[in-house]
């Protein structure tokens, strides 16, 4: 007799995983096996979030501009492209989370992580322009008293005395 279940698996629209978690859509880039290992599925639009990071080096310091959602399927590769970018950071660092859309508990741990890697390099984060909702998980946990925070537009390119204050 054969086994029922390996029909189930190979049947869908797309390439299986093999993990019985249902098909991949084939242009989305892979975010790692352990995305689908912990039983996640593909949005219904049949791609997941992107997120984005940018850099800018400016004279004394670094603004990076984060966008999409920071859970823990984008964290993954989200951190390492973050570290990539802190690395010669000037004076202090901005992160803009202005383009963040949602953000969840390793999320959080994310900035934390780069929070500790600029203190050991004693170079100031500030973090820009949080959404309500990223600003209000950061003081429901209290980590908004953990870091530098502009809530306004001044962190995008903040230069001179304004934004070094607000580093020290």
């Amino acid at each position: 007799m054969t086994p029922q279940h390996h029909s189930a698996q190979s049947s869908g629209t797309g390439p299986s995983t093999g993990r019985g978690t249902g098909p991949v859509d084939p242009r989305t880039p892979d975010r790692g096996p352990r995305a689908l290992d912990r039983g996640s599925t593909l949005p219904s639009g049949g791609a997941w979030p992107e997120t984005g990071l940018t850099r800018e080096r400016l004279s004394d310091h670094t603004v990076i501009a984060i966008s999409g959602e920071l859970d823990i399927a984008s964290i993954p590769s989200l951190r390492e492209r973050l570290y990539v970018a802190l690395r010669d950071p000037g004076m202090y660092v901005i992160i803009d989370l202005s383009g963040v859309t949602s953000c969840d508990a390793s999320g959080l741990a994310m900035l934390v992580g780069a929070r500790r890697r600029m203190e050991a390099k004693g170079t100031a984060l500030i973090l820009a322009r949080p959404r309500p909702q990223t600003a209000g998980l950061l003081r429901a946990t209290g980590l908004l008293h953990a870091f530098a925070v502009r809530p306004s537009g001044a962190g995008e390119r903040a230069t001179g005395a304004d934004a070094r204050s607000a580093a020290a």
